[in-house]
């Protein structure tokens, strides 16, 4: 007699934000990047899934042209502190309630807040998580070595401990994660400055030429037992200007030479298969540059891959 498949678990219920905030960027548009993610079809894809949903909507972010710069180094900070704030307690209560928070951006500034909600819940109960940020860029940056003042090149520093107070320690503590906890990955655009932040802060940065050689799946069987090693689990943290502009065109700050269309989707599903993710967030999708909302769908693609979606 052949021995019966134990039913599968009930899919985990998950949360939906929208984080429309471009304060942190050097180009407008990425306050439309919810929208895009959603017209792509996301609830209708996770109904077919059979993965119970709810969307928070998304939070009231000011108008950048109401606004004044009170320090280059750092703009719109204060602005910015604000919606990550909200986006702290809302993912924090997502995941209070049993569901997986799903962030969508909003420039990448945005993430602060997603973490240091997620890092909140697990420090609650004496855990800490991983962090798997993939991204073109280092996000390392400091108000002392940006050259732009963007906050959104600041955001993974702000997670480790390494930046503004206001961010550092939103929440009441810092860091949010431990730096031989966090990846980088498929970074190929670094300030010189933020080279040196990288070098000594412990991070573990994969760039696109140890991509190429080694292949996504080695890099992702090196990056899982590390993200999760003594963890709750790992928070994805997905810039899709990680992914090459031919795939994922509509992005503030693309740089060619990213990851491919199935070296992202295979990261995701390996993601998937660890049964690890904590919760995620896609930023950086912005619909003023993208062609057919190829950006928008492309993000939708993966946080369904990230969620377990198979071909069979």
């Amino acid at each position: 007699m052949t021995p019966r498949r134990p039913a599968p678990a009930a899919p985990r219920p998950v949360s939906i934000l929208g984080v429309p905030l471009d304060l942190g960027a050097g180009r407008r548009g990425t306050d439309m990047g919810p929208s895009a993610v959603r017209i792509a079809g996301l609830h209708a894809h996770l109904e077919r899934l059979g993965i119970p949903w709810e969307d928070l909507g998304d939070l009231e972010i000011p108008a950048v042209e109401t606004l004044k710069v009170k320090d280059p180094r750092a703009k719109y900070l204060p602005e910015i502190v604000r919606a990550c704030r909200q986006t702290r307690r809302l993912v924090r209560k997502s995941l209070d309630d049993g569901r997986t928070p799903i962030v969508l951006g909003g420039d990448h500034s945005a993430a602060v807040g997603t973490i240091s909600g997620v890092a909140d819940h697990y420090r609650a109960r004496g855990e800490t998580i991983g962090l798997l940020w993939v991204d073109a860029h280092g996000d390392m940056n400091t108000p002392g070595s940006s050259p732009s003042g963007n906050v959104h090149g600041m955001p993974l520093s702000c997670v480790l401990g390494i930046g503004p107070r206001e961010l550092t320690r939103l929440g009441g503590f810092s860091p949010k994660v431990r730096p031989g906890r966090t990846v980088l990955l498929g970074i190929r655009d670094i300030d010189g400055e933020e080279r040196a932040i990288i070098a000594a802060s412990g991070v573990r940065a994969f760039t696109m030429s140890e991509i190429d050689e080694k292949g996504m799946r080695t890099v992702m069987e090196e990056v899982i037992p590390l993200l999760t090693a003594s963890t709750a689990g790992f928070h994805v943290s997905f810039d899709v200007d990680g992914i090459d502009p031919d795939y994922a065109p509509g992005v503030g700050t693309a740089v060619q030479g990213g990851l491919t269309y199935r070296e992202a989707h295979l990261l995701a599903e390996m993601c998937a298969r660890s049964g690890r993710v904590t919760s995620m967030e896609f930023m950086e999708v912005n619909p003023v540059l993208d062609v057919s909302n190829r950006t928008g769908a492309l993000a939708m693609e993966l946080i369904l891959s990230m969620l377990g979606k198979r071909i069979l």
